[in-house]
C-alpha cells in the first residue's frame, strides 16, 4: 500500500467507509461536469475505487486526498509499466477547490511516479472547458500536446479532448 504525504495532505487508499463522501462529491454536478464517470454515481460504481494496490500497479489506482480528518477528493494513476508511462487524474469536492490542493496532490503523485516508480512520462486527458485543471497542469509544467475535436460522446454531446504530458527529463522536483 502506498501512502504519500505533503505538508498539508495525505494521499492514502480509500476504504468502504469513505464511499458515502466519495458519492457526495462525485454526484455534485459542478464536480462531475467534466469527468468521465456515469451519473448518477452509485455505491456499486465507486466500490472499485477501494483498493490497497500500490501506486504503479497496472491500471487505475486511486488515492483519497485528505487534509486532517477530512476527505477532499481523490487522485489516480493509470500505469502502463511496459511503456513506462501513466495517466493521472484528480477530482476534488467543490468546497476544496481553489485552495491549491489539486496541485499539491498531483505534485506528490508526480514525484512518486518519476522518482520512486521510475516512469518515463506522465500524461493527462481533460475536457478543455475545464480551465481550472488546465491551469493546474500548466503550472505543474505539463505541456499541452494537442486537442482532438469532438472526439468522444460525453453527457449527451460531442466533447473535445485536450492532452497534456510531462517527461521525467522535463520534471523539476
Amino acid at each position: 500500500m502506498t501512502i504519500l504525504t505533503t505538508p498539508r495532505l495525505s494521499l492514502r487508499p480509500l476504504t468502504p467507509a469513505d464511499l458515502p463522501a466519495v458519492l457526495a462529491y462525485r454526484n455534485d454536478p459542478e464536480v462531475a461536469r467534466y469527468q468521465g464517470w456515469a451519473l448518477p454515481a452509485t455505491l456499486e460504481s465507486v466500490a472499485g475505487l477501494v483498493s490497497d494496490a500500490p501506486l504503479g500497479t497496472p491500471g487505475w489506482v486511486q488515492r483519497g486526498v485528505w487534509a486532517g480528518a477530512g476527505l477532499l477528493g481523490d487522485v489516480a494513476l493509470n500505469t502502463d509499466p511496459q511503456r513506462q508511462q501513466a495517466e493521472l487524474g484528480v477530482t476534488l469536492a467543490a468546497w476544496a477547490q481553489g485552495q491549491g490542493y489539486a496541485a499539491e496532490a498531483l505534485r506528490a503523485l508526480m514525484a512518486h511516479a518519476f522518482a520512486d516508480l521510475g516512469l518515463h512520462r506522465l500524461h493527462a486527458s481533460i475536457d478543455p472547458r475545464n480551465v481550472a485543471v488546465a491551469r493546474v497542469l500548466t503550472r505543474l509544467e505539463f505541456r499541452h500536446e494537442g486537442t482532438s475535436l469532438q472526439s468522444y460522446w460525453h453527457r449527451q454531446e460531442w466533447t473535445d479532448d485536450a492532452r497534456y504530458a510531462l517527461l521525467r527529463s522535463e520534471w523539476t522536483p
